[in-house]
């Protein structure tokens, strides 16, 4: 098939873009998607979002395209059976028996069902960018002649090996084990993808040690914030005691656990002290348990299912926010608590130091999994009216300065123009993938 003329340098792209899912209110891949297209749209360039579910909130909704699953995982019904008139071809089927056998299909079969949708529409896009789903139908979009992008958040394989880490229980190793075992299908994609973008120098890092990508196809581009909503609202009160995170996922990497036992620590000397977590619990969540054991019955609200302008007001209401997570390749929320003026204490995992700043000036930095410390520098917070002052400011400056979506748009689009110029001077073909 013959490749469309090469788009020049100042023509807008055109841009068929893939989340395998893209929830609006949970995790971090439906606000990037919403973000990115808006911003990539003002700028004048056409992005279809091809998504599974949940599907994403997008600012122009027809330009979203719904690549329909099983959806087996919706939370009200997870892991559920489908009815026998649901399954309406052999992709279906090999999404239900790979959940039948505890493993995690949606990234394969999204990239396989993106791949048929995409298969009559190569004339209507100059490339596909894919959101880190790395699912195998993304090498037969490569075969097909298209030119692929995709973004690398930070490797699940830290996801994986924290996990197990935390876990004792043989069944449960066995089961995560078989959970991740996309990983394996990931990686070998990841190595044939000809230009990837990630958020983070650490995430850099951590990709080449554990994925087996080459250094030189890795390019960084922060994740923004949207500082028109997320800002100071100096009409609302602060709330005494009051400390805020978001927990959009009950995982160990998250840190919620660590918290959580910082909070009860907090309490011996902030009796007023408590946690507005921003999240959902899940069922069979250990976290009721530790709440439980802890003696935090009451101190602890969660928050789900609001508006993006009530999330802004809890944290105008909040003394500090808390990022405790053990790794994040970046962080939605350290960054949208830093526009919102509220000083932060973020763990020194993975790339937070990168997206914080320096400990001490633009958030308060501790060691990941360290309650004591989470502890003594929340206290700190609550008991200094000035320093909470100083580096929330700070850090809203710093957020101004670094991490909008128009920046990421911008890095984005000189990213895909690099990839296009790559093929033309290599006559369309693309890199040869890198050694395993």
């Amino acid at each position: 098939m013959p490749l469309p003329d090469r788009p020049s340098r100042d023509r807008p792209l055109r841009v068929a873009y893939l989340v395998y899912r893209g929830n609006p209110h949970c995790g971090g891949q439906g606000v990037y998607t919403h973000y990115l297209a808006r911003e990539l749209t003002a700028m004048g360039h056409h992005v279809e979002v091809y998504s599974g579910q949940p599907y994403p909130e997008l600012h122009d909704p027809s330009l979203l395209v719904k690549v329909p699953s099983l959806d087996l995982y919706r939370p009200d019904n997870p892991f559920r059976v489908p009815w026998p008139h649901e399954f309406r071809d052999s992709v279906d089927l090999r999404e239900f028996g790979i959940m039948s056998a505890a493993g995690f299909p949606e990234p394969y079969t999204f990239s396989v069902r993106a791949r048929r949708l995409l298969a009559r529409r190569r004339d209507d896009f100059d490339l596909v960018h894919d959101n880190q789903c790395l699912g195998t139908g993304l090498l037969r979009m490569i075969d097909d002649g298209w030119p692929v992008c995709a973004t690398l958040h930070h490797p699940i394989t830290v996801d994986r090996d924290l996990d197990l880490a935390h876990t004792t229980n043989p069944w449960r190793r066995l089961t995560l084990r078989r959970w991740y075992s996309f990983l394996g299908m990931q990686m070998k994609v990841a190595r044939r993808i000809p230009r990837l973008v990630t958020v983070s120098e650490s995430s850099r890092g951590d990709i080449v040690e554990q994925m087996g990508v080459a250094r030189d196809r890795l390019h960084i581009v922060p994740v923004g914030v949207d500082q028109a909503v997320f800002r100071p609202l100096p009409h609302v009160a602060r709330v005494p005691g009051r400390l805020m995170t978001t927990a959009s996922s009950d995982v160990p990497m998250k840190g919620l656990v660590p918290l959580l036992e910082a909070l009860a620590k907090i309490r011996t000397e902030r009796p007023d002290a408590h946690l507005v977590v921003i999240g959902k619990k899940k069922n069979g969540s250990r976290i009721p348990g530790v709440i439980s054991r802890l003696g935090l019955e009451g101190a602890v609200e969660f928050v789900s299912g609001v508006s993006t302008e009530r999330i802004v007001e809890l944290y105008a209401e909040a003394e500090a926010a808390c990022v405790p997570s053990l790794y994040e390749g970046f962080s939605l929320p350290a960054i949208e608590a830093m526009a919102c003026g509220v000083p932060l204490v973020a763990t020194t995992g993975g790339a937070l130091p990168e997206v914080v700043g320096t400990g001490g000036e633009t958030a308060v930095t501790v060691e990941p999994g360290d309650p004591s410390a989470l502890a003594g520098a929340l206290l700190r917070l609550l008991g200094d009216p000035d320093l909470r002052a100083r580096i929330g400011a700070a850090g809203r400056e710093r957020v101004l300065d670094r991490f909008t979506w128009r920046a990421t748009a911008e890095g984005m689009v000189e990213n895909w123009r690099a990839l296009l110029d790559s093929r033309a001077g290599s006559g369309g073909a693309e890199g040869a993938p890198a050694a395993c």
